[in-house]
C-alpha cells in the first residue's frame, strides 16, 4: 500500500494551472463572456456620448437586443420616442394657464414635441430597413430627422424661458430629459454611420 502511495505524482502547481485553463476555456466561461458582450458594447459605446451616464442607464435597462451598433442606435431612438410621447401626453394635460404667452408657449411646445415623435418614428423605420446599397442615403435621412427632432425640443425649451407658471420647472425638466436622450440617439446613429453597418445589415 505504501509503495502505491509513493508512486502517485504530487498535486503540483502545474495541475492547478491546468485546471484553471480548462475552466476558463470551458463552455460555461464562453457563455459568460457571450452574456456580458451586450453590456460591454453599451458601456464602450456610451462612454463618448453627449450624456454618458444617462446613455448607460437607459440602454443598460433596455429590454431588447443590443449586440451591434445598429441595435444600439435603434434602442436609443426607441428610448427617445417613448420619452417624447410621455412628455407629449403630459403637456396635453396642462390647463389653467392664464397668460397668453403661457398658452402660446404650451401650444407651440405640444406641436414641436408631436413633430419630434414623428421624426424619430421615421428614423426608427429607416434603421429597421437598412440596406447596404442605400446605407449612406438612409443614414443621412436618419441624421437629418433626429437633428430636426432635437431642434424642436430645444425650441420648446426656449419658448418656456420667458414663461412664469407653476408648471414651468416641471416642463423644462421633462423636455430637457427628452432632448438629452435624443442627443444620445443622434450620437449612436453617427456611430453606426462610422461603422458602415458592420456586422452585415441582413441579420434583421
Amino acid at each position: 500500500m505504501k509503495e502505491l502511495e509513493t508512486m502517485s505524482p504530487p498535486f503540483s502547481l502545474f495541475n492547478l494551472l491546468f485546471i484553471f485553463i480548462s475552466f476558463s476555456t470551458s463552455p460555461y466561461s464562453a457563455a459568460a463572456k457571450s452574456h456580458n458582450a451586450p453590456r460591454d458594447l453599451v458601456r464602450s459605446s456610451c462612454v463618448h456620448a453627449s450624456y454618458p451616464n444617462l446613455c448607460l442607464r437607459t440602454l443598460s435597462s433596455y429590454a431588447g437586443p443590443a449586440n451591434t451598433p445598429r441595435d444600439l442606435a435603434q434602442a436609443a431612438v426607441k428610448v427617445s420616442i417613448a420619452r417624447a410621447r410621455k412628455v407629449s401626453n403630459y403637456l396635453s394635460t396642462l390647463s389653467g394657464l392664464k397668460k397668453k404667452r403661457e398658452r402660446v408657449a404650451l401650444s407651440d411646445c405640444i406641436e414641436q414635441i408631436y413633430d419630434s415623435v414623428d421624426e424619430l418614428s421615421k428614423t426608427l423605420g429607416e434603421l429597421k430597413h437598412l440596406r447596404e446599397e442605400t446605407f449612406g442615403w438612409q443614414m443621412s435621412n436618419a441624421q437629418t430627422w433626429v437633428s430636426a427632432a432635437l431642434t424642436n425640443e430645444d425650441t420648446c425649451l426656449d419658448g418656456f424661458h420667458e414663461v412664469e407658471s407653476k408648471a414651468k420647472d416641471d416642463v423644462k425638466r421633462k423636455i430637457t430629459n427628452v432632448a438629452r436622450v435624443t442627443s444620445n440617439a443622434l450620437y449612436m446613429i453617427n456611430r453606426l454611420d462610422e461603422s458602415r453597418g458592420r456586422p452585415k445589415l441582413g441579420r434583421h
